[in-house]
């Protein structure tokens, strides 16, 4: 193989994906059988199934038992707002931003306690096994999941609260920055990770993906006077949504 030229089975592979782009193998479309790749592109059999693979991989194809590979149908990707903390709502960003975009979300969630792993003690602050509130949670739109988060709170800093719970309590499901206004923690900064990585076999379970897929990944952190208060990591399918952000300029 020449310096600069791509691997046969990469060639198939990208013959097909414009096919599949340019709606020539339409969604739901029997992909070309392995035989049929093999004629028609002048390729072994191993070639054809990892140009198979290389599409399966990208989410632009699925495999149906017993009956072929198949175009998948591409989703339109939709928009999630990012526009920090918005005074006044009395709810948390979720809560604002499908607001704001006229929809109505449902979550679910579970928290419990837990000792910190070192990567999050790192991000709190704290050393790893020190107590934090753990809340895991499952975010709906139109009953579709559509994002997961998982939050970890120093419980040096709410335990014997009335806001040890995020999502309990008289102020249960209100935001980190108006549940710490109310121990007199006084949130001013808030930073944000964007990065994009294969989904874990669980998360691709309650987001309705295929393995393989892309996550993207935002990692939050809550800030008052320099302490992390709260850190979080929330997981988007990147195949469904995109991520917006509106930022004020000073």
């Amino acid at each position: 193989m020449a310096f600069g030229e791509q691997p046969a089975y990469l060639r198939v592979a990208s013959d097909l994906r414009k096919k599949i782009v340019d709606g020539a193998l339409p969604p739901h479309a029997r992909l070309p059988s392995q035989a049929r790749i093999r004629e028609e592109y002048g390729v072994s059999d191993t070639v054809a199934l990892e140009a198979r693979k290389v599409l399966m991989a990208e989410g632009l194809v699925e495999g149906r038992s017993g009956s072929g590979t198949y175009v998948r149908a591409r989703p339109v990707p939709r928009r999630i707002e990012r526009s920090g903390y918005r005074p006044g709502g009395g709810a948390g960003p979720f809560r604002q931003e499908q607001a704001a975009e006229g929809m109505r979300g449902t979550w679910e969630s579970r928290s419990e306690q837990e000792g910190a792993s070192p990567e999050i003690a790192e991000r709190l602050g704290i050393e790893p096994g020190d107590r934090v509130m753990r809340t895991g949670y499952v975010f709906r739109e139109s009953g579709e999941a559509m994002m997961l988060s998982t939050s970890w709170e120093p419980l040096a800093v709410t335990g014997r609260t009335p806001v040890m719970l995020p999502e309990e309590g008289p102020l249960g499901g209100c935001g980190v920055v108006d549940r710490m206004a109310a121990i007199d923690v006084v949130v001013d900064n808030v930073a944000e990770e964007v990065g994009a990585r294969p989904g874990l076999a669980e998360e691709l379970l309650a987001l309705g993906g295929v393995p393989g897929h892309v996550v993207i990944v935002i990692g939050r952190t809550y800030y008052a006077s320099g302490m992390a208060v709260e850190t979080a990591d929330v997981v988007v399918p990147a195949d469904r949504y995109r991520i917006a952000y509106h930022l004020p300029v000073r």
